[in-house]
């Protein structure tokens, strides 16, 4: 298909969005075994929701969606929600930074047309002005087109020390509201931040880019070709399995650690920018979330079941319990079911020192919610003590866990609604509402839900080991080890 040259031609764009963030300046919320991007952090959608719908038009391709393995399940559920289906979810073996990833997608999309122009956004970043981020894709399609790798520079709206900065300089040729890059400049202290907000040539780096896949994948090999040879010899081996395409891990773990504004857009001499004032935002801590939620006229952005008495500039955030905020100024209060967190605003960007020091003392909050998502539901602990645990355990209507066994422990199943099959070694039986089964020990078992609603149970276990490691996979559906 040929590219239209104005802000109304579309075709052949292929969105490509990176979801492999963990998002730990949002901790509490976001963390390892969940992050920010499946979170609704500004609307009844997830970050990841509110992205892919972007890139969803009739005369856009099918995006490609990048994840790590954990994630692969929440990714395309998120995705079936909101009507996306055809979606090619590629899978990181390891986390490699954007260069190899966005290679990886670069090259699955080149085996069919190496000129398509990929639109490569991270999936957890704010647009508050969709209008205006049309019109800035069209000039940015139209410079793509023209073989530029094409960045959206966003101007600033304060002094932030937090982004990096693009300095512009002539306007390209033929493609109106299009620069040539001047600079690319690292984050700045305050005071020159300061400068680059009163001069208009300096934008915010959005790290969203727009180019030719045969073009990005020329630039990374001449800049990066320990990259490019790696993350091909991946896609080569890839595997598909159902709706993912799992990269080879032996080749991918080889590729450098590197993000693309180093390998290529830093180095390339066919770098552009389009200036815009869309409303970005990369949501990169509490503070910056506050800026762009809607706020009460005492300046207080809250979520949830939350009461303020005399309080002021406040983001405030209770995922479960009541919080109440009395005659404070300018803080940060999240409260999860297992973890509380309070910050004044200024120090926002401090609090992913304090999710390293958690993880410093092992503290299982650092990285994972009580409530853990896995390809057939989800579960989440209820009780624990030294030599027993209650979850509440949910599958998906026609789902089932994996044939197994432990060493270390036993299990009692209460089924609270739904009807589930259990196998318990040779035996196959049906538990129905208010009844029960037990497994002991090293039993061989596997919990189905055959019906149409969800199937809930209250899982007890006892033993002297209670982790989730103690688990022998004898077979699985979901590929899992």
């Amino acid at each position: 298909m040929v590219i239209c040259e104005h802000s109304s031609g579309f075709r052949n764009i292929v969105p490509v969005i990176l979801s492999g963030g963990s998002g730990s300046r949002l901790w509490p919320v976001s963390r390892r075994s969940f992050p920010k991007q499946f979170w609704p952090l500004l609307s009844d959608k997830t970050l990841l929701q509110e992205t892919s719908l972007r890139g969803k038009r009739t005369d856009f391709a099918s995006p490609v969606v990048i994840c790590n393995e954990a994630h692969r399940f929440i990714v395309a559920e998120q995705l079936r929600e909101v009507g996306i289906t055809d979606a090619r979810i590629m899978l990181e073996p390891v986390a490699r930074n954007s260069a190899p990833a966005i290679a990886a997608a670069a090259f699955l999309i080149a085996e069919q047309n190496p000129d398509a122009i990929l639109w490569i956004m991270a999936a957890d970043a704010a647009i508050q002005h969709p209008e205006l981020l049309k019109e800035a894709l069209g000039s940015a399609v139209h410079a793509a087109s023209e073989g530029y790798v094409v960045t959206f520079g966003i101007k600033p709206t304060k002094p932030e020390t937090a982004y990096g900065y693009i300095e512009r300089g002539a306007e390209l040729k033929d493609v109106p509201d299009a620069y040539h890059v001047s600079n690319f400049l690292e984050k700045p202290d305050a005071a020159r931040a300061a400068e680059f907000v009163r001069d208009e040539r300096f934008s915010w780096n959005s790290g969203m880019f727009v180019a030719k896949a045969g073009l990005l994948l020329r630039e990374i090999e001449t800049f990066e070709p320990e990259v490019y040879a790696c993350v091909r010899d991946a896609v080569k081996d890839r595997v598909v399995d159902h709706d993912f395409v799992r990269l080879s891990s032996a080749a991918f773990s080889k590729a450098p650690d590197i993000s693309i504004d180093y390998a290529v857009a830093e180095r390339t001499k066919v770098a552009a920018v389009v200036p815009a004032g869309f409303g970005w935002s990369d949501i990169g801590s509490w503070d910056a979330l506050w800026e762009i939620s809607p706020k009460d006229v005492e300046g207080n952005a809250t979520f949830g079941n939350v009461f303020l008495d005399r309080a002021r500039n406040c983001y405030v955030r209770s995922d479960g319990i009541v919080a109440t905020v009395t005659g404070v100024e300018d803080l940060i209060v999240v409260v999860t079911r297992d973890a509380v967190m309070v910050s004044h605003r200024d120090r926002a960007q401090d609090i992913k020192a304090m999710v390293a020091r958690l993880t410093a003392a092992g503290r299982p909050e650092a990285t994972n919610h009580v409530r853990m998502y896995r390809p057939w539901g989800f579960y989440e602990s209820l009780i624990e003590g030294d030599r027993f645990q209650v979850k509440r355990i949910h599958v998906d209507p026609g789902q089932k866990l994996s044939l197994q066994k432990h060493f270390h422990r036993s299990e009692h199943w209460v089924v609270v609604e739904g009807t589930a099959i259990v196998t318990r070694d040779e035996e196959e039986i049906m538990v129905r509402e208010n009844e029960s089964v037990y497994l002991p020990l090293g039993a061989i078992h596997r919990l189905e839900n055959p019906g149409k609603i969800p199937l809930t149970l209250i899982e007890v276990q006892s033993g002297p080991y209670l982790g989730e490691d103690d688990i022998v996979r004898i077979e699985d559906i979901y590929a899992r080890s």
